[in-house]
Order: C-alpha cells, then structure tokens, then sequence
C-alpha cells in the first residue's frame, strides 16, 4: 500500500482464473423428433409443414439455417448419394452424404415436388417462430436453430463418429479442431460410457 492509492491492483489476483465456457443448450434426439412433431401437428397452420420440413432437415443433415436457404433443387444428387451446401459466409462450398437417415425424408421431398432444378427446397427462410412455438407447447426450454445443428452433432460424436469427418459435414478445414474444442466433455463422457463394457469376466 502507498499513500494516495494502492500499489498494485486488487484484479491482479484473479487474471489467472480461466473462463469457463458457456452452457449452450441442445436437444436430445427424442427431443428433436418431438419437436418435429410438434409443428406438423398444426393442421390450420399455412407453413406448419414447410417450417417442419426445414426442421428436420436440419436435424438429419446438421446443416444450418444459411446453407439450408442457399439449397435448390440441382444440389441434390441421389445418383452420387452427395448434397452440395453453400456457405455464404465463408464463401465456401462442402458436400455432405445423404446419411441413411436422411434419405427416406429426401425421397419423401422429392415427392412432394421440392426438388426441382433452379428452385428452393424449402419454401421458408427461418424455422424460429414454428420452432419457439413447438418449444413451448412441449414444456422444453426455448431451442434455436443452432440447437438443432448441435443436435446433430452431439448425435455423430455419441454413435461413435470422429472428429474430423464431422467437421468435414460442418465445412470446417481445420480438421476436427473446432468440434473437438467444443465438444470433448461428450467424447470422453461417451469414452467412459464404452469402459463399463470392459467388466471383468468371472471364472
């Protein structure tokens, strides 16, 4: 202490303390199917299935809101088994599969008529009022877009998926850094899972 102010600053303790990161809420599969659900129930709704359609793509894909709006008809290749995203962003473009749990709902589309060279797939720009409603009507907590991406991705990583092919799905090239940043408490919660497996044999 010296007189007129202090000597050093009483912060200077706490500069070390790490931040911790945030909590960023996400739905479980169950969860998102509900909500999907949930928004085609609304029979006297005009864009109840279109903001559903969006949904579960997004769910099944893992794409999000910008690439899902860039989408048209002459990306979807069932030949190849390979979908064309565009991240308007970034100015990057990344191919995906059709995962298999994905396809049936693409054949379910095309049926429809959404998939047609120079048109749009889906016929709404952004899933977040239908979403917040469904959210509501269900007593979960209020999921966005970007929860739904999660989703998909804390899915991958829980089946067994690594790293650097689900970033690959994301159209991140930092092979697998970021998702493995972001989302290593689940890869060694899963890790910890698979080790109860290995019980000792009783003679």
């Amino acid at each position: 202490m010296t007189r007129g102010g202090q000597s050093s600053s009483p912060a200077e303790e706490i500069k070390g303390l790490k931040v911790e990161t945030p909590i960023r809420i996400t739905p479980t599969w169950e969860q998102f199917q509900q909500i999907v659900a949930a928004i085609r129930a609304q029979k006297f709704s005009d864009t109840a299935q279109d903001s559903a359609d969006l949904v579960e793509f997004m769910g099944l894909s893992g794409a999000g809101t910008a690439e899902c709006a860039n989408l048209k008809g002459e990306h979807i290749h069932f030949e190849s088994n390979r979908i064309t995203l565009y991240r308007q962003k970034t100015d990057t473009g990344f191919s995906i599969p059709i995962f298999p749990q994905l396809l049936s709902f693409m054949k379910r589309l095309e049926a429809k008529g959404n998939i047609k060279p120079g048109q749009s797939i889906f016929r709404v720009e952004s899933p977040k009022k239908a979403l917040a409603a469904a959210c509501g009507r269900l007593g979960l907590s209020s999921f966005s877009p970007r929860s739904i991406r999660r989703c998909f991705i804390t899915r991958a990583i829980e089946l067994g998926v690594d790293f650097k092919t689900i970033a690959a799905w994301q159209g991140h090239r930092d092979g697998g850094v970021l998702i493995a940043k972001t989302y290593s408490h689940l890869r060694n919660e899963h890790s910890d899972a698979m080790a109860l497996k290995l019980k000792m044999i009783e003679p």
